[in-house]
């Protein structure tokens, strides 16, 4: 399994993306072939620490997954969970906010999708938004995404208290890997769909998103709801990075099978 505390942001630490190489596999001596052949054991792995923590039900875990537009977040979701129960497994997606949803504070539809007990909740985009795109957008002013990484930290404390246990993923692509795949995006007629006038305004952006994120991990990473930057140039390798850190995690958790009624070695099935 991957090394995955080499990619854990340090709490308080600042955060400089440039020293994080997207394209690292590091800790794996094979190629994408190896690679690959790797992650059916850790989903295995995965899928049976899944049915502890369901059969427990008695805490949950938050999985926020964040990036960068083509950094891959649907295709982690797809590759890291086929085969997980899905009856424990839910996924919600966060897009532009409704009318409704502007109308309440920022946190209001993140905390309404936030797991119940026994339960691995992922979300495909998050609260996290409110500091990356509403920073670099301006669709508030300064002032107000500022107060928002306090807010954050302590909506994410409340619900560790409360027996949900958090980690957040960054997939880390560079400038180049996004160029690729937003091409891949055009030349594919089954990806046309995929692809977004508006992403090309938010590549020419690139610069003021890498340091939104910089600075949402740096306020936010924490020690009840830590960041992960994983490398995801290399999607084969993305993959057993995720998977290592969702395994370690959920070991740490140790969630248990409920102890059985008693008596049942003395039943008998006629």
């Amino acid at each position: 399994m991957i090394d995955v505390a080499s990619y854990l942001v340090t709490p308080e630490q600042p955060v400089s993306l440039i020293n994080h190489d997207p394209g690292s596999k590091a800790g794996f001596e094979g190629g994408k072939e190896a690679g690959e052949s790797a992650l059916p054991p850790l989903k295995r792995r995965l899928s049976e620490l899944q049915r502890r923590l369901w059969a427990e039900s008695a805490r949950s875990l938050l999985v926020v997954i964040q990036a960068i537009d083509t950094g891959g977040k649907d295709g982690t979701i797809r590759k890291i969970f086929s085969g997980v129960n899905p009856q424990g497994v839910r996924v919600a997606s966060f897009g532009q906010p409704n009318e409704r949803e502007l109308a309440q504070d920022f946190l209001w539809r993140i905390h309404r999708e936030t797991p119940p007990d026994g339960y691995i909740k992922v979300f495909n985009r998050s609260h996290y938004e409110d500091v990356l795109v509403a920073r670099v957008k301006n669709l508030v002013a300064d002032e107000v995404w500022e107060k928002r990484y306090r807010h954050i930290r302590e909506f994410e404390r409340m619900l560790n208290d409360e027996g949900t246990t958090i980690v957040k993923l960054f997939l880390n692509i560079s400038k180049a890997e996004q160029k690729k795949r937003l091409q891949a995006r055009l030349a594919e007629p089954d990806k046309n769909w995929k692809f977004n006038m508006g992403d090309l305004a938010d590549r020419a952006r690139w610069d003021d998103y890498q340091e939104a994120f910089e600075t949402a991990m740096s306020e936010t990473s924490t020690e009840f709801a830590p960041w992960y930057i994983v490398p995801a140039n290399r999607k084969w390798y993305r993959n057993l990075v995720v998977a290592s850190i969702l395994i370690d995690t959920l070991e740490r958790m140790d969630p248990t099978y409920p102890d059985p009624e008693p008596g049942l070695d003395q039943v008998v099935i006629t």
